[in-house]
């Protein structure tokens, strides 16, 4: 019986060495930690993903160091202690495959100090319980998707840049536009709307043609993208020669004051027009609405025909000028003007 229990624990034993060697030349990037989260395992593959030597982590819980610049748990950790909820806080994408047990997936960006660069990695880690259930180990295996990432990032960008300025497209603008219309229903601020207008562009392209309309639009962009300074600011092109802006919680005059400052920046500009009908130089029309939404608007249209009916009023009154849709019968008013109701943009493209 004796020999039978000494033949059993040396057949284990063989296991064991076996499973650690076999793990060891695993072309998987892997390694293990114990219950106390330090780590016993660390093989070449995962020396060669990280750049750090299994030395350097071996009986240590510094394994984090491979992967962040400060300290914070790896998945493996949570699966450790247990911690489902804690993924979202550390994790971009994630999935918890079971409770107490079954382990977690993950992806991220590392930034991977010893390399020197960020890695997008998809992480797998799953609990190893003894014959009692008692955790005696988690095991992390690693995989490189950063050529799929960046690469998924680009297309991205693709379907929601314009070709020819890169700022963001009409699709993109109007998805932004819906999702900063909701935040502002649920937050009761205001949110603005810019609609920018290159003057006489059409005589433009007749005199200097369509290479250097081209020209003339990549630096307007220019001059519309450095006012959306803040997160949530968005530029975009809406069509031709328009531009848009979206600025999230802020009212009238605050986007006013940028409308102000990107016409004066595309002026300084001095980029020569000189068409029969036109300026010396290209000059900016800007229409600008602001909205607090209420209950009962299903969503923004009201303020695009405000800012696209602002627009028309700053065409129609000379253009190289910024025109508020709260103030239009003011301006109409300052200037002489009998006409008390605005006329419907039908054809202000071709003003």
């Amino acid at each position: 019986m004796a020999k039978s229990r000494t033949t059993s624990t040396k057949t284990i034993d063989v296991a064991d060495s076996y499973a650690v060697r076999l793990m060891q030349h695993l072309v998987v990037p892997t390694f293990v930690i114990d219950p106390r989260r330090r780590v016993v395992i660390w093989n070449r593959a995962c020396e060669r993903l990280t750049g750090v030597a299994a030395s350097e982590v071996i009986g240590t819980a510094k394994h984090w160091q491979a992967f962040y610049e400060t300290r914070r748990p790896c998945l493996a950790d949570l699966v450790a202690l247990d911690r489902p909820e804690q993924l979202p806080e550390f994790y971009s994408e994630y999935a918890a495959r079971g409770h107490n047990g079954l382990g977690f997936s993950a992806e991220n960006w590392c930034v991977m100090p010893k390399l020197g660069s960020q890695l997008y990695l998809a992480i797998d880690a799953g609990p190893i319980h003894d014959e009692a259930g008692n955790l005696i180990a988690v095991v992390e295996t690693l995989r490189d998707l950063t050529d799929q990432k960046r690469a998924e990032m680009a297309l991205k960008e693709l379907a929601t840049k314009d070709g020819l300025t890169g700022l963001s497209n009409r699709r993109a603008f109007d998805q932004m536009l819906m999702s900063e219309w909701a935040r502002a229903q649920r937050t009761q601020k205001p949110l603005a709307l810019l609609f920018v207008d290159v003057d006489h562009f059409k005589l433009f392209n007749d005199r200097h043609g369509h290479q250097s309309g081209d020209e003339c639009l990549r630096a307007v962009a220019a001059a519309v993208s450095r006012h959306a300074i803040r997160p949530l600011d968005l530029a975009g092109r809406y069509g031709g020669e328009e531009f848009a802006l979206i600025l999230p919680d802020m009212d009238c005059d605050s986007a006013c004051a940028v409308a102000e400052e990107i016409r004066c920046a595309v002026m300084a500009l001095q980029i020569a027009h000189g068409a029969m009908g036109a300026g010396d130089h290209v000059t900016l029309s800007v229409g600008v609405a602001s909205q607090i939404p209420t209950g009962a608007d299903g969503g923004p249209d009201r303020l695009l025909r405000a800012a696209d009916e602002a627009l028309y009023v700053a065409k129609r009154l000379g253009r190289n000028r910024v025109i508020c849709a709260e103030r239009v019968l003011a301006e109409f008013a300052a200037l002489g003007r009998e006409a008390a109701q605005v006329p419907a943009p039908v054809s202000r493209k071709t003003a």
